[in-house]
């Protein structure tokens, strides 16, 4: 421990050094405290980055003591066999925050109802009120999201947006998938599949449609597939926001009776089950279904072959690198990266077994 502690003070003597300045003054900059001119802070931050120079991890932990708990807020839907996607990212922020309890963060989830604006808005009046020093949010509903996000900014609290972004607001950070290149993908396949000009359905089963940030966005860049190729396919649209399978596979049945020629259906969240279920029993396996997320319905109608491609965006990392990507913020002083992209994977019947969300 000594050695290391040694080793610590060669390292910010070394710096100091460099940057002619006093070891205080790189102290102030490596606990990001005030003080340092942004000039010098820069030269300092350069001689780091230069010299790969790492924190003692004793050090931080002391100063944690000295600092006090470190509170996250996490605002995520109420997790439902309706909303199993949100498993994953709780997962994964459940994972970190194990990691880190030792250093004195403490997590504190803000539950809402995604089919409910008003629950999600009385959450961001909690998180508000309860002051924490970082907060992760999937912005569900756009307009509390962003006077949480405008909060943020004010009072200077690092926030982190996953599984979707909000468009045309410079967000401090967002990790999930690129939304238009997922839905594009999901044209490319489609195409790979279908022949002749047979009719594809995008459908968009939600309570929530026309403020839906994401499943439009998805929609947009299918569409953006077929119109820079020229094919020749017709493009069908089904919207149902009633989410029950008795009125998705009636409006589905009917649709599929009125056109005949369907020969793709692409369903732009993790409802695509409900499709599946429906063209299981109708005994339509000659149409192609591709739709979203690894939840326990999906895998089991994609194994008996019922849909044909699942696109899944690696929640579990969202969720994790979210609560990480704070807390090295808050303890390491870390810049926060504004966009970090997940993969877009596409699983199958034949790959499934190996895949991790």
């Amino acid at each position: 421990m000594k050695k290391n502690n040694a080793k610590a003070a060669a390292g910010v003597k070394e710096i100091a050094r460099l940057a002619q300045v006093s070891i205080a003054t790189v102290d102030r900059v490596i606990h990001n405290r005030e003080g340092v001119s942004e000039k010098t802070k820069a030269k300092i931050q350069a001689i780091i980055d230069k010299l790969g120079y790492q924190p003692n991890v004793l050090a931080q932990r002391l100063a944690l003591a000295a600092r006090g708990t470190i509170n996250l807020a996490v605002l995520l839907p109420v997790i439902s066999p309706e909303t199993e996607f949100w498993q994953a990212p709780k997962d994964g922020i459940n994972k970190a925050a194990g990691e880190i309890r030792q250093y004195g963060v403490n997590v504190t989830y803000f539950y809402f109802d995604q089919n409910d604006e008003s629950t999600f808005e009385k959450q961001v009046k909690k998180i508000i009120k309860a002051r924490p020093q970082g907060i992760l949010l999937t912005p569900t509903f756009p307009d509390p999201a962003l006077q949480l996000m405008e909060h943020s900014r004010r009072e200077g609290i690092p926030y982190v947006l996953i599984n979707t972004d909000i468009p045309g607001y410079d967000a401090m950070c967002y990790i999930g998938p690129e939304i238009f290149h997922s839905g594009y993908l999901a044209a490319q396949l489609i195409n790979y599949c279908v022949t002749g000009d047979k009719k594809v359905v995008i459908a968009k089963i939600a309570r929530e449609i026309d403020n839906n940030y994401a499943i439009l966005r998805k929609e947009e860049g299918f569409r953006a597939y077929f119109k820079d190729h020229g094919l020749p396919n017709g493009l069908l649209t089904l919207d149902s926001k009633q989410t029950e399978y008795a009125v998705a596979s009636r409006k589905l049945a009917k649709l599929i009776r009125q056109e005949p020629g369907i020969g793709a259906i692409f369903v732009t969240n993790s409802r695509v089950s409900l499709v599946a279920r429906y063209l299981e029993a109708a005994g339509r396996k000659d149409i192609i279904l591709v739709g979203y997320d690894f939840t326990t319905d999906n895998v089991q109608h994609l194994k008996a072959g019922n849909i044909d491609f699942l696109i899944c965006e690696k929640p579990q990392e969202q969720g994790y690198r979210g609560i990480m990507t704070l807390f090295q913020h808050l303890v390491y002083s870390n810049a926060i990266e504004k966009n970090y992209l997940m993969p877009i994977d596409i699983i199958t019947r034949e790959n499934y077994r190996f895949y991790r969300n």
